[in-house]
């Protein structure tokens, strides 16, 4: 039975994340306000949305109060490939900290559900394998990656305290990586990376020794899985979400080459500090709550995003030449 119209706040909206939340939340029919200050959200992701009545757009950085009339609030907002949140880590900081507080404040004054999109990297580079959301991380707080990996753990901290002193209605999910369309096509992760440098056929860059591991979960399942959490009357506690399938990041470079038929060779780098050596979800506890699991297999989903790289990297190159 489809859910009764809601009028919804996405900030970061205009994300890889957000976006894809926002076509959701339209299709089902809610009126859905998208906040982003474009730091590394783009309009190009949502111009299609304006089609709808009910989809508005608002620039502004959430580390500023923001006044709203609304039902839920979806917190997106935060850049979340180390290459961006370690352009300015202390707005980064500011984003997770600030900007959760005042967007609490606005759950708490309207009276709203408020969901947090927290991380797979509040767990830090793990000594428990794979994790569950009862493992409290291990995390180096004065590392590169610490503006987002305690920004984030601050940010639950914070959720949850609203909770108890309160009574907001919160969700939390703790992301594990996630790819698909509309990714930006230099924003430093490792499948854009590895597909922009195949389909060039220039060197794939693979930091480390291509032993560690990592956990994809395609897009569309993701999204799922947050409609589900958000709808859930029960589910306060972190929920981790993303694909439990571990592949490690050799292996992952060798299938891109292959499905994009690619002549690169693959070049090593350094691993970076605090890179997570084994990274991928227990999620015995969503499929548990929400009923929910992935399904979208990696080898699928990457062929989807290889077709929409194919057609942004022509696209840049028609700009390019006419510019």
């Amino acid at each position: 039975m489809k859910s009764a119209s809601k009028k919804i706040l996405v900030t970061g909206g205009a994300g890889f994340l957000g976006a894809h939340l926002c076509r959701a939340l339209l299709t089902q029919g809610h009126e859905v306000r998208c906040v982003d200050n474009l730091f590394t959200g783009s309009l190009s992701r949502v111009e299609d949305f304006f089609a709808f009545k009910t989809f508005s757009f608002l620039q502004h950085d959430i580390t500023h109060p923001l006044e709203a009339s609304v039902d839920q609030i979806f917190n997106l907002a935060c850049p979340a490939s180390p290459v961006q949140y370690q352009k300015d880590p202390v707005h980064t900081i500011k984003t997770n900290v600030l900007g959760t507080l005042n967007l609490l404040d606005l759950a708490r004054r309207t009276s709203s559900q408020i969901f947090q999109a927290s991380t797979s990297e509040i767990y830090g580079d793990p000594q428990v394998h794979p994790q569950k959301e009862d493992y409290y991380g291990y995390v180096n707080p004065l590392g590169r990656r610490a503006c987002y990996d305690e920004g984030k753990r601050v940010a639950e901290t914070l959720f949850m305290e609203y909770h108890r002193l309160y009574g907001v209605p919160i969700r939390i999910a703790r992301i594990f990586n996630t790819y698909g369309p509309h990714m930006h096509l230099h924003d430093g992760r490792v499948i854009s990376n590895f597909i922009v440098q195949a389909l060039k056929n220039a060197p794939l860059t693979l930091y480390g020794d291509g032993t560690q591991t990592r956990a994809f979960c395609y897009v569309e399942d993701l999204i799922a899985g947050i409609l589900l959490l958000m709808e859930h009357p029960a589910g306060v506690m972190p929920v981790n979400l993303g694909n439990p399938e571990e592949v490690t990041i050799q292996a992952l470079a060798e299938l891109i080459l292959d499905l994009t038929g690619s002549s690169s060779p693959i070049v090593h780098h350094p691993l970076p500090e605090d890179d997570p050596h084994l990274r991928c979800p227990d999620i015995s506890y969503a499929k548990k709550l929400l009923g929910w699991t992935p399904t979208t297999t990696l080898k699928v989903g990457l062929l989807k995003t290889i077709e929409y790289f194919e057609k942004s990297l022509s696209l840049a190159e028609v700009s390019a030449t006419l510019s």
